[in-house]
């Protein structure tokens, strides 16, 4: 059983531990790029990296909490996110810069939803659902906070100021890691999860529902990357002055969280099968909507708002399909060697969607995401009728 008190305390983290770190580049990189003179991809290289870290130190971390339980793991990464921040505030020179990044990307996969997610599931078994669902309500909202709030700082502080707080936060989400449970659960599934049988049972079968789990985890983080890194420059070429278009992309945090509400309230009957495939299919209607009406700010907000909405819910079946086609009890060190290539995969977004845009222009960007995201919606469908028999 998990305590309400460390579910509340882990979403809390999450909302905080997204907004300092993988958000940060979405609202300080353009700021960076000016003030250091240096070129966009030269500052959004410095996320990629952090990517390549995610993706090589995953299968350490998801082993990591499968061993030792999530509380020492997500402690470690509030620590590295608060020295990664501390750092980039202080960096002259582009090899501090990227290791500044490098220290955050290990913070990051020690702190955000692929720790948290592996951390219930050694604690909840299959009953972990729901509080993977509830932490991710809060989590959701870090863009809508965070974007606003660090241009604000930025206005104020400037850039390396802005950061220097963001350290701060950091180290005041320690405590609330220190609240997650060390207990392994031990216990029996409840009725109303899915049963056993929903799970595939021989090597072939498993090898496919893995091979499509990790196309769909390594597309949605491509997507995710890119569009955490230059949503607000999207939008911005979209016709959208600098703060509309900040305000606009806070819609993506407000479509993550209401989503994820909906779920949380309505979807318990829901199988996860399911509600991946009706998630991924929200994600092409939204970069087509952007796409077809560009210069429509309308089309704009609709854009982010569904795009978050669909996002978010990815998110959740990221963290509960494995307990429903995979063995629980060795979650974080399976998802985590699965999950690996998505973070190496995605690192490349930002540079890629900077080229894009430099090239083709955020149209080109639209394009390229609406082909993508119709490949997620068809390997969702390839999982669901797999393996959706088994649910009945």
């Amino acid at each position: 059983m998990i305590p309400r008190s460390a579910i509340l305390c882990l979403g809390l983290s999450q909302l905080v531990s997204w907004g300092i770190s993988y958000y940060l580049i979405g609202v300080f990189g353009e700021l960076i790029a000016a003030d250091l003179g240096w070129s966009r991809e030269a500052v959004y290289g410095g996320f990629s990296l952090a990517l390549v870290v995610m993706g090589l130190c995953s299968p350490f971390a998801g082993t990591l909490v499968d061993k030792r339980g999530g509380k020492s793991a997500m402690v470690a990464g509030a620590l590295l996110n608060a020295g990664g921040c501390l750092l980039m505030a202080t960096s002259r020179d582009h090899l501090t810069y990227l290791a500044a990044w490098a220290i955050l990307g290990a913070g990051m996969r020690l702190s955000l939803y692929d720790a948290a997610f592996a951390a219930l599931a050694r604690a909840g078994g299959p009953q972990a659902r729901l509080p993977m669902a509830q932490i991710t309500l809060l989590g959701g909202l870090a863009s809508t906070v965070y974007w606003p709030f660090g241009s604000y700082l930025a206005d104020c502080l400037g850039w390396r100021g802005a950061l220097y707080i963001y350290a701060v936060i950091a180290l005041l989400v320690v405590p609330l890691h220190l609240t997650l449970p060390t207990a392994r659960y031990s216990g029996q599934a409840a009725a109303n999860t899915a049963p056993a049988a929903t799970r595939p049972p021989r090597e072939r079968q498993r090898l496919i529902a893995a091979l499509l789990y990790a196309a769909i985890v390594a597309i949605t983080n491509f997507l995710n990357s890119g569009m955490s890194a230059h949503m607000i420059a999207i939008l911005s070429g979209l016709g959208l002055g600098a703060a509309a278009a900040v305000n606009t992309a806070t819609l993506r945090g407000i479509g993550q969280s209401l989503a994820r509400l909906c779920d949380v309230l309505f979807g318990k009957t829901l199988h996860p099968l399911t509600l991946n495939l009706a998630s991924t299919a929200v994600l092409p209607l939204a970069f087509m909507t952007a796409y077809l009406a560009s210069g429509s700010w309308i089309a704009a907000g609709a854009f982010a708002f569904f795009y978050g909405a669909g996002n978010g819910l990815v998110t959740i079946t990221r963290g509960t399909l494995p307990l429903v086609l995979f063995d629980h009890r060795t979650y974080g060190s399976f998802v985590g060697r699965l999950i690996a290539p998505s973070f190496l995969f995605s690192a490349a977004a930002p540079l890629v969607y900077a080229k894009v845009i430099s090239t083709t222009g955020e149209e080109g960007a639209l394009l390229l995401s609406v082909v993508l995201a119709t490949v997620t919606v068809l390997a969702a469908a390839a999982l669901k009728l797999s393996f959706g028999w088994r649910t009945s």
